[in-house]
């Protein structure tokens, strides 16, 4: 192999290699169930680590562990090095991590809230348009609030407390469905019972580990074990879609180099389409579009390639077309479409051999030098120089527990965030509630004893009015008796003397 070209296959008289520097003009394998996709995948990548350029894939059948280990001699692996003309084969096993959601077949792997963002969230909850609006108003004002999200419980809080402030924050940020928010925390309640809620939190994956190589020079391949969690499409789909996000948003700008500084294996691609609404798919569009130069090169796998949209095909310049079988009307479109996507061989009829191939035969057409598509070329496809099938169980536990990365992402933390900001600033604002109460509660016992008072003050008041009232007749009264008397005792003497 030379320095920057990767062994594919042969076709009897010429070996047909890759490009590994036009990896990052990314690329599309795509067959029938069983015509050998996941070997060509695990040849790719073991191609790749031998370069010294690093891997993630994803395992959705639990085959791709065999990365890690060393193959075995065959008869028929024999035959076809032969016919290829490859004579420096060796079976060899590969630097390998284990990755995995639920933290069982390899390190856990999470992320936080914020750092998935609002518009892959609505997608992964299905939001309507309105209700992802009122998502990223949660998102914006956690962001002007300086309040964290990590995890399931700090979006939940943010959303009831946007919903109960909703009209102070309407100026600002425009109206809060309240029906919206209901809507969108019934939608975390289902994710929640689904697993999902394991897949938010810290310590986060870190890109850097993800790009690593051994001590040998050898790239890292990074498997995720996905045979759990393609059980739940939506998850397996927006995580590998959030991951690339990041590689693109986190990695500098490289151009075009001899050698990728990733290559990101999409297996089951079709699962990122599927109802993909009109912001989601122009999201995906960019992300290939740009993370190009960046130095990442992507492969999407699946079985037919109109399972990926125009807009993404376009930029997949290196095709691996396995064989497909045309048993209904539809079959018979998508081996015609597949047909189509490739640069005409005079020497076959391309559409009439994809269904005519055999297990670990493809078509094959990759880009030169110049980013030239080559003309397609029918193509036995190499061995893989691993094992074939899964590793089993110990061997595997092995190697997680040897992992430098295990102490890193083994355990679970809970660091203050949005929730615990919330419930702090909602029990500030509870003992203010209490604290201004029992003031008013003083305030209004004061004035009941004052008012009290005062009509104590106003009884006794009106008490001496009284007396000094009575007083004033008496004497009166008084007064006038003694002056009748004294005028009596005048008149009676004056009319005696008579």
């Amino acid at each position: 192999m030379a320095d920057n070209e990767i062994l594919l296959g042969g076709n009897g008289t010429a070996q047909i290699k890759l490009n590994a520097g036009m990896a990052n003009r990314h690329g599309l394998i795509t067959g029938a169930t069983g015509t050998g996709k996941t070997v060509t995948l695990q040849v790719l990548a073991e191609s790749f680590s031998r370069l010294g350029v690093p891997v993630f894939t994803a395992d959705v059948k639990g085959d791709l562990s065999g990365l890690a280990g060393a193959g075995n001699p065959h008869p028929k692996i024999d035959e076809r090095l032969q016919y290829i003309g490859i004579d420096n084969h060796s079976f060899e096993a590969n630097p390998t991590v284990f990755w995995d959601v639920f933290g069982k077949q390899g390190h856990p792997v999470r992320t936080t809230v914020s750092e998935m963002g609002p518009t892959l969230l609505s997608n992964l909850l299905e939001l309507n348009e309105t209700q992802e609006g009122v998502m990223q108003v949660a998102f914006s004002v956690a962001d002007d609030e300086g309040l964290l999200l990590l995890d399931l419980k700090d979006l939940r809080s943010m959303l009831n407390w946007i919903a109960d402030n909703a009209k102070d924050l309407e100026r600002d940020y425009g109206r809060i469905s309240k029906a919206s928010v209901t809507a969108i925390l019934r939608r975390l309640l289902m994710l929640e019972e689904a697993g999902g809620e394991i897949y938010f939190g810290e310590p986060a994956i870190r890109v850097e580990h993800l790009m690593q190589c051994d001590f040998s020079g050898r790239g890292v391949i990074s498997i995720l074990d996905a045979t759990t969690l393609y059980h739940s499409p939506r998850i397996y789909a927006t995580f590998l879609l959030w991951l690339l996000s990041e590689l693109m948003e986190e990695l500098p700008e490289r151009g075009d180099a001899d050698l990728p500084k990733l290559v990101f294996f999409f297996d089951e691609a079709h699962l990122l389409f599927n109802n993909a609404p009109k912001a989601l798919l122009e999201k995906i569009t960019q992300v290939v579009r740009l993370i190009r130069s960046k130095g990442v090169g992507v492969f999407f796998i699946t079985q037919y390639p109109n399972d990926v949209p125009d807009e993404v095909i376009g930029q997949l310049g290196n095709r691996i077309q396995h064989a497909l079988r045309a048993f209904t009307p539809n079959d018979r479109k998508a081996l015609q479409a597949a047909a189509r996507t490739f640069r005409e061989n005079p020497a076959f009829d391309t559409e009439t051999v994809i269904g005519e191939l055999g297990v670990g035969e493809a078509l094959v057409s990759t880009l030169d030098a110049k980013g030239v598509p080559s003309i397609v070329e029918r193509t036995l496809m190499s061995p893989p120089r691993s094992q074939f099938g899964p590793i089993d169980e110990a061997k595997r536990t092995e190697l997680i527990s040897r992992s430098p990365l295990k102490s890193a992402y083994e355990q679970l933390v809970d660091r203050e965030s949005a929730y615990e900001l919330l419930q702090k600033r909602e029990k500030e604002i509870a003992e203010k509630r209490q604290q201004e109460a029992e003031a008013a509660a003083r305030a209004a016992e004061e004035e009941k004893r004052r008012k009290e008072e005062e009509k104590a003050s106003k009884r006794q008041s009106n008490r001496q009015g009284v007396g000094e009232t009575l007083a004033k007749s008496i004497a009166r009264t008084i007064g006038s008796t003694l002056g009748r008397q004294i005028v009596r005792g005048i008149l009676g003497s004056i009319i005696g003397r008579r």
